[in-house]
C-alpha cells in the first residue's frame, strides 16, 4: 500500500523535514526519510539548532575544536550549521538535480538580530550563501518591515532565500511582490532569472494564540482558513499577467510553504494541519514526529481549493467574536522575531557554557 507521503509527493505537494541535528545525517535517518518517506527537502531555524546542540553531544568535539581554532559565537555556530546543512544539502542534491532546482533544498536562517536591520541581512546572505558553495542551499530571510528589501536584493544578487515567519495573506504578497522585483531586475541587468526562492506560512501558531479567545466551535480552525486564504492568492498570483510575463522569460515560481504543521492540541489528530494543507505546486515541512505520524496513518482525501473555499466565512466567525485577523498576524510575527531571537541568545550562551565546562574539565 502507497505511503500517504508518497500520495502527497504524486498529487505535487513536496514533504520537506522541518529538523536538523548531526545525528540525524550521521545515523543514516535522513537517508531514510528521503528513501522510504518522500521526504525532498530540509528546514532549519534557530530553535531546531538551540535544541540539537543543548539536548545532546553530538557537537562537543567539534564546539572542542573550533573553540581551540579561536573561535566563538556566531562564527563557531555557522561553521556547525554549514557542516550540517551541506552535508544534507549533498544527500538532496540528485533531487535537487533531477527536479532542475525545484526541490531537494536545505534552509539556513540569517542571525535573528538582524530582523530589523536591512543592510546586515543582505550582507549575511549573500556571505552564508557563498561560504556554503552548494546551488541547493536556501537563506533564510524573515518577511519582516526590514526584511522584504533585503529580501529584493538578496535576490537580485542571485541568493536563492526562504522567506520565514509569513502569517498571513498581507505577509505572503509582500514577499512575492519583493521575489518578483528582484527577478525584473534581474531581467532588466540582462542576467538568469531562475532564481528559486519559497514563501513559508507559518499555520499552527494562529490556533495556539487564539485557543482561549474562542469558542470551541472554532478550535483549530484559524490556520487552516488563513492558509486557505493564502492559497487562494497564490493561485491568482501565478495566473496573473506580471507573473506569466516573468515566467515566459525563464523565471521560477516562488513556491509556497506551509510551516509550523505539527498538531499542538492533544484533541485533535497529529496530522490534521499536513491532511488540510495537501496542494499541488506547494510544500509542507514537518516535524519528525508529524512525519512519521503521517506516513503511519495519514490520509490524503482532498486538496485545498484554489478559491479560498470557506476560508472567508470562518474567518468571518471569528470576526464575531473578536479576533482581528490583520492584528494578530502582526503581533504573531513580533512573537516570532522574539521567539527565535531568545533560541539565538540561548544557542549562544550554551555553546559558550560547553567551552567553559569543557576548559575546567581535566580528566585524572
Amino acid at each position: 500500500m502507497m505511503k500517504a507521503t508518497q500520495q502527497l509527493h504524486d498529487l505535487g505537494q513536496s514533504v520537506w523535514l522541518d529538523n536538523i541535528t548531526r545525528e540525524l545525517l550521521t545515523s543514516g535517518k535522513l537517508r531514510h526519510y528521503i528513501s522510504e518517506l518522500s521526504v525532498t527537502g530540509l528546514t532549519s531555524n534557530p530553535t531546531i539548532f538551540d535544541k540539537a546542540i543543548k539536548g545532546a553531544d553530538f557537537y562537543d568535539a567539534a564546539i572542542d575544536q573550533k573553540t581551540a581554532e579561536g573561535k566563538s559565537g556566531e562564527a563557531l555556530f555557522f561553521e556547525l550549521a554549514l557542516e550540517d546543512l551541506t552535508q544534507a544539502a549533498d544527500l538532496l542534491r540528485p533531487i535537487h538535480d533531477t527536479t532542475g532546482g525545484m526541490d531537494g533544498w536545505v534552509s539556513l536562517e540569517v542571525s535573528p538580530l538582524l530582523a530589523d536591520d536591512t543592510g546586515g541581512t543582505i550582507k549575511a546572505a549573500a556571505m552564508l550563501y557563498e561560504r556554503a558553495k552548494r546551488p541547493n542551499l536556501f537563506i533564510k530571510i524573515p518577511g519582516t518591515r526590514a526584511g522584504i528589501p533585503a529580501i529584493e536584493e538578496s535576490i537580485f544578487a542571485g541568493v536563492p532565500v526562504n522567506v520565514t515567519l509569513l502569517f498571513s495573506c498581507e505577509h505572503y504578497m509582500a514577499a512575492a511582490k519583493a521575489y518578483m522585483q528582484g527577478i525584473e531586475r534581474r531581467i532588466a541587468a540582462g542576467l538568469d532569472p531562475k532564481i528559486y526562492s519559497v514563501a513559508s506560512i507559518f499555520v499552527s501558531r494562529w490556533d495556539t494564540a487564539i485557543k482561549d479567545k474562542a469558542p470551541q466551535v472554532l478550535h483549530n480552525r484559524l490556520g487552516i482558513a488563513i492558509a486557505k486564504r493564502v492559497y487562494k492568492s497564490y493561485r491568482e498570483l501565478l495566473a496573473s499577467p506580471r507573473w506569466q510575463k516573468l515566467a515566459s522569460a525563464g523565471a521560477r515560481p516562488q513556491r509556497l510553504l506551509w510551516g509550523s504543521t505539527g498538531s499542538k492540541d492533544p484533541n485533535v489528530s497529529d496530522t490534521l494541519y499536513i491532511e488540510a494543507l495537501v496542494a499541488p505546486d506547494t510544500i509542507n515541512t514537518m516535524p519528525d514526529k508529524t512525519l512519521l505520524a503521517f506516513a503511519e496513518h495519514g490520509k490524503v482525501q482532498t486538496t485545498m481549493p484554489s478559491d479560498g473555499g470557506d476560508a472567508e466565512a470562518v474567518l468571518a466567525a471569528f470576526a464575531r467574536v473578536n479576533v482581528d485577523d490583520v492584528v494578530l498576524a502582526a503581533k504573531l510575527q513580533r512573537e516570532g522575531v522574539q521567539s527565535f531571537a531568545e533560541s539565538w541568545k540561548d544557542l549562544m550562551d550554551c555553546i559558550a557554557a560547553k567551552n567553559v565546562a569543557r576548559k575546567h574539565f581535566q580528566p585524572g
